[in-house]
């Protein structure tokens, strides 16, 4: 479905991803873990569209798409949630979620019935939906801006930290809610700094440390190795 390979990235011209490799099944919950400055949400923002990549490929059902804008990745079929969970201020979490369908239109799909999953994933909202976003606290936007992209009808969902900073009473939330998404057959690359956050369902993890993969495997694979325990939180 997703296929990354040797990608390399730099901003203001320093090095931030070195030859970066990694892939995503369809279904596959896939998560990328580092700690901070690792180069995780540079690696979200590069299949994005947000950072034009200086060398690499970036495959998308077998088609390019490394350096295509983000309006035309999104078309694509590839949603993103970024860390920040930003939702407009000035619209309710019923028109923010509904904003989704209007960047990716679609005929096989009708709109009502986007945003219907969008709200099965987190039925919470539901009761939020004339609430504005500037009202909202930091759990209730993370679930508006996953249940935004979903709206789009992505094949692949982009989350990046989707339990950083949470109340650990909401992160059961979020994580069912991520479980829902795999079950609608989806597939999910997050990218998380504390390995703790992860569900047990996730099928893979990479492990990136200064802007280059160390480690591919599963999560029992990771607690294992004694270099992975070094860098990532929460293995040791």
């Amino acid at each position: 479905m997703l296929s990354v390979e040797r990608l390399s990235v730099d901003i203001a011209g320093t090095s931030i991803l070195r030859a970066i490799s990694l892939d995503v099944a369809a279904g596959e919950i896939v998560c990328l873990v580092g700690r901070n400055g690792a180069g995780k949400t540079t690696l979200l923002r590069a299949l994005m569209g947000q950072l034009a990549p200086r060398a690499g490929t970036v495959l998308w059902h077998g088609k390019a798409l490394a350096g295509l804008p983000p309006h035309e990745v999104a078309r694509r079929g590839i949603g993103f949630s970024p860390e920040e969970s930003e939702v407009f201020a000035s619209l309710s979490v019923a028109q923010n979620i509904a904003f989704g369908t209007w960047t990716r239109p679609s005929r096989e799909r009708p709109a009502a019935d986007r945003i219907a999953f969008a709200y099965e994933v987190f039925p919470k909202l539901l009761t939020y939906m004339a609430r504005g976003g500037a009202e909202l606290s930091g759990g209730e936007r993370k679930m508006v801006s996953i249940a935004r992209a979903l709206a789009l009808d992505p094949d692949l969902l982009l989350l990046d930290e989707p339990f950083e900073g949470l109340s650990p009473a909401i992160i059961p939330t979020i994580a069912a809610g991520i479980a829902s998404i795999r079950a609608s057959g989806r597939a999910v690359l997050m990218a998380e700094s504390n390995v703790q956050h992860i569900p047990d369902y996730v099928s893979r993890i990479y492990v990136i440390e200064r802007g280059e993969i160390i480690f591919h495997g599963s999560l029992e694979a990771a607690r294992a190795d004694p270099l992975v325990r070094q860098v990532a939180s929460g293995l040791a």
